[in-house]
């Protein structure tokens, strides 16, 4: 996944600097990143993914193996504090059980989702920072080889309110993600302070481009936002890191989210191709809203099945390849 480099023939890399190099080639995937695909620096192919956000009555242990079972490329792993996965609840015993069967499952491990805001009281700030800090780590237990990303919304507020708090905070994130080697991917989230692809682009750019800070694209907090999938993504490709999707439908009191490909009012195809023309070459995972996993009767392995039934033919159609396992 790595760009060509460019140093004096001889030159010494030490990991640190390697790594910053990838995570740059991997995660910055506008026309520079498609050159590099077509030169092989880059994979062939995007990974599908599920996220355990939509599976809190299982084990992370059952997750892997029924995401893997039913066909996925990838899996998102929740680590929040209240989650199965939470640092405090994989002792080291646990986290080499979790990567041996990571690893003879066949799936990527992609992500971390953890709900971390920023906020201005500085003891609660540092806490905070010791929380990344410690998901990080279990990132690179995880997966050694390829640590996956940390993904985190960021609260509520107004933009105008948050976004100098956002921007003192972030960077001292962007210092933490650097020092433990680990990329931190901001989601836009509808009714959050931050809501769409400009503001975690500012963010990104105040921040001088650090390729340790990126973004999460999730369109499903875009819809009826007169936010169209074209500018959306032209906005968002250079700085996106991560795809979560699932369907959103207009209601009476606002919106409401719903299983990825069940409101059959969306075109999948159209947004794989157009990130993956731009260069993007990271990963596709299925979301499952609290929306969702929260009512009654809800059952995890049913909505994994339903979101691969419904988003797999979708890849094929938009001439995306999959990344085999």
């Amino acid at each position: 996944m790595n760009r060509n480099d460019h140093r004096p023939q001889g030159a010494s890399v030490n990991r640190r600097e390697f790594l910053s190099t990838a995570i740059a080639a991997s995660a910055v995937v506008g026309l520079d990143s498609a050159t590099s695909s077509a030169n092989n620096n880059t994979p062939n192919g995007v990974t599908f993914s599920f996220g355990t956000y939509g599976m809190k009555s299982m084990s992370t242990e059952d997750a892997i193996r029924t995401v893997a079972e039913i066909g996925y490329d990838g899996i998102e792993i929740a680590a929040r504090a209240d989650w199965d996965a939470a640092p405090a609840r994989m002792p080291k015993p646990r986290r080499n059980q979790v990567r041996s069967l990571l690893t003879d499952s066949g799936l990527r491990l992609t992500a971390l989702m953890e709900h971390l805001f920023p906020v201005k009281d500085e003891a609660e700030h540092q806490a905070g920072l010791a929380r990344l800090r410690d998901v990080a780590q279990l990132g690179h237990d995880l997966s050694p080889h390829a640590p996956p990303l940390i993904q985190t919304v960021l609260g509520g507020g107004t933009w105008e309110d948050q976004k100098a708090m956002f921007l003192d905070r972030l960077s001292d994130w962007a210092k933490l993600a650097e020092e433990t080697e680990t990329v931190i991917a901001i989601k836009p989230h509808r009714g959050g302070g931050m809501s769409q692809p400009l503001e975690a682009v500012w963010l990104i750019q105040q921040l001088d481009n650090t390729p340790w800070i990126r973004m999460v694209y999730d369109y499903s907090h875009y819809a009826f936002r007169d936010l169209s999938v074209a500018k959306t993504v032209e906005t968002a490709l250079p700085y996106t890191a991560h795809i979560a999707i699932k369907d959103t439908l207009k209601t009476d009191k606002g919106f409401q989210f719903v299983l990825p490909g069940e409101s059959k009012s969306f075109d999948y195809a159209d947004l794989f191709r157009r990130f993956y023309t731009g260069g993007y070459r990271a990963d596709i995972c299925c979301e499952v809203s609290g929306m969702v996993s929260g009512q009654a009767g809800y059952d995890p392995i049913a909505a994994a099945k339903s979101c691969y039934a419904n988003i797999a033919p979708q890849f094929a159609r938009a001439n995306v390849p999959r990344r085999s396992r």
